[in-house]
């Protein structure tokens, strides 16, 4: 059963290469248009963007499941709202869970540590267990948990599950992809 969940996942990337000029806007304007629906979708996520100490902005990741689930996506990392790297997005989870789905993910870091685990490669989590989906004022009720929030918007797809699972990052700075 794995090996045709991991095709079928391999087949649904949206992995961008960022190595690439043309993949680098590629993924800028992605990333702004998803920032852009999140923002419109939630404006009291405005005043945490801006006082975030950093953030990424993940402009869609696929996930598809059926028992054994993945997911994956690339996305854009700013501090202090200067564009500083990317970020690729791996998600693994296990458990009663059916379907695929594309979603967009904003995570805010409030302080430096949670930032450098990610920046690090140490920095994991279950996105599922501490997202909230982007509505009106949903941000301004929402609470860090570890110094992180993470806000999603649904984008297609139909997912049934009741899951664990953990979200890993690789971040690479901006002067590694030129």
């Amino acid at each position: 059963m794995l090996l045709p969940m991991l095709g079928l996942l391999a087949g649904c990337q949206t992995t961008t290469d960022v190595g690439r000029p043309s993949g680098r806007r590629s993924i800028h304007q992605e990333a702004m248009a998803a920032l852009d629906q999140i923002r419109a979708r939630d404006p009291s996520l405005e005043p945490l963007i801006n006082s975030a100490y950093a953030y990424v902005i993940f402009p869609e990741i696929v996930t598809v499941a059926v028992g054994v689930g993945g997911a994956s996506g690339t996305g854009e990392v700013y501090q202090q709202g200067q564009l500083i790297g990317y970020a690729d997005l791996t998600q693994a989870s296990v458990g009663a869970q059916v379907g695929g789905q594309k979603y967009a993910e904003l995570i805010l870091f409030r302080t430096e540590q949670p930032f450098l685990d990610f920046r690090q490669g140490s920095f994991e989590f279950d996105a599922r267990a501490s997202a909230v989906a982007a509505a009106s004022g949903a941000a301004a009720a929402a609470d860090y948990s570890r110094g992180v929030l993470v806000e999603t918007l649904p984008q297609s797809g139909l997912m049934v599950q009741a899951a664990l699972g953990v979200q890993k990052f690789q971040f690479t700075p901006i002067a590694a992809t030129r």
